[in-house]
């Protein structure tokens, strides 16, 4: 079946749609040996697609799938370290690759996927899908620390975060969980805001991306997407992300 060139490539996971028609443009994409144009259709299972001078690989079956991803584990497809990555915890075939990174002592929600269009939709900070997390702090918060967190810190590199969702959960001995709902995803920006407010983190857990939740997912397991669940994700953020907060409570 034929389809915009643009969509082959970005379904590739070569890129978003908008960067795949700047690709084209360029000139960089041929099919069959011709030079392609902006509105080029092909068929990914017949037709010989190149990128700069690489072949594209052919579509396959888009895959969505759910991890629980442990602590200790990497968030990658592939990895030089000899630390387990994400990727191995799901063995069926075919690429996939991780949407919405987890640092390696973090744990919980992460998608596999080789839909690169949703790809981009998740990670870009422009489409708005919010990231839920349960966080564990060594303290318990006060009022003017929960105020500080909402309003927003000054990370390491100079970045101001912008405003987050933040309350108390319950307490923990000493410490307690905060549920925190993120509208950007800055590396480590959860450890190093408990860092700025006084408040050390001890256990970081995702329980959402977006519409998707962790649900009953244990360290370790996976599961596919139902059907429902996928095009909830490729929905404008909002109504989605407010289903899903529903559903959860």
């Amino acid at each position: 079946m034929e389809e915009r060139l643009q969509k082959i490539l970005a379904q590739a996971g070569i890129g978003s749609r908008r960067a795949c028609e700047d690709l084209i443009r360029a000139g960089r994409v041929s099919v069959n040996g011709q030079i392609a144009s902006l509105g080029s259709k092909a068929n990914p299972q017949k037709d010989k697609i190149i990128l700069d001078g690489n072949p594209v690989v052919d579509s396959e079956p888009l895959a969505y799938v759910a991890v629980y991803k442990p602590r200790g584990v990497i968030s990658a497809a592939s990895s030089p370290d000899i630390r387990q990555t994400v990727r191995s915890l799901v063995p069926i075939e075919g690429r996939l690759y991780p949407v919405g990174r987890l640092d390696v002592d973090s744990e919980g929600l992460i998608l596999l996927t080789n839909d690169g269009e949703l790809t981009n939709q998740l990670t870009h900070a422009r489409y708005g899908h919010e990231k839920e997390y349960r966080v564990l702090v060594a303290r318990i918060p006060d009022q003017e620390q929960l105020k500080i967190w909402k309003q927003g810190v000054v990370l390491e590199d100079g970045y101001h975060t912008k405003p987050a969702d933040v309350h108390l959960e319950s307490t923990f001995g000493k410490g307690a969980w905060l549920r925190v709902i993120l509208h950007e995803g800055r590396k480590r920006q959860i450890r190093e805001t408990g860092h700025a407010t006084g408040l050390p983190v001890v256990r970081i857990i995702r329980i959402r991306i977006g519409s998707l939740l962790l649900g009953n997912l244990k360290p370790g397991q996976w599961r596919h997407l139902q059907p429902a669940e996928v095009a909830a994700l490729k929905k404008p953020a909002d109504a989605s992300q407010k289903r899903a907060v529903k559903n959860k409570s």
